[in-house]
């Protein structure tokens, strides 16, 4: 799997004794997640369907065609399972929009133009986005202040961190 894959989901707790199980869906409409190609990190392929809220059946993709997990016991085992897609399978974003995760290896550069690493990770733990730069590990707000301008065609960010925030030179 060399493509870029996107977190679009993740598998939660079984729902009742026929295999059916809670889907927490990352998608702005929750039930695009179906529609999606999806693949967990070692690249076992599922489908879901949607049968109420977010409840829905899994089926596991195979050679031979769908394999529709009905064994509660089975489903517990995937529980915390991630749901991924790949990038390209993801309806372009429109002007002044983009994917965070087109984010990742963009160069960052400071407000006068020098170049002071890479994004290698975007983090939002509930509080607010921030973004990794690399080397040395620099932790940036993903704020309109802190990073003024995203350029994905030209390969890179303008960040302007807050005072609180000690840039290596």
């Amino acid at each position: 799997m060399n493509e870029r894959l996107i977190l679009m989901g993740v598998i939660g707790k079984p729902h009742g004794v026929r295999g059916l199980v809670r889907v927490n869906a990352y998608t702005a409409d929750p039930d695009a997640l179906a529609e999606y190609p999806l693949s967990d990190r070692s690249g076992r392929r599922f489908s879901l369907e949607w049968l109420h809220g977010n409840v829905a059946q899994l089926s596991e993709i195979t050679a031979r065609g769908n394999r529709a997990i009905t064994d509660r016991s089975e489903v517990e085992k995937l529980t915390n399972t991630e749901l991924f897609a790949p990038r390209a399978a993801l309806p372009a974003p429109d002007e002044e929009e983009f994917y965070l995760a087109d984010l990742i290896g963009l160069k960052a550069r400071n407000e006068a133009g020098g170049e002071i690493g890479s994004i290698t990770a975007v983090h939002d733990y509930g509080g607010g986005t921030s973004l990794e730069i690399s080397p040395g590990g620099l932790l940036v707000p993903f704020t309109r202040a802190a990073v003024p301008v995203v350029d994905i065609a030209a390969g890179h960010v303008t960040v302007a961190p807050p005072v609180e925030v000690v840039v290596p030179s």
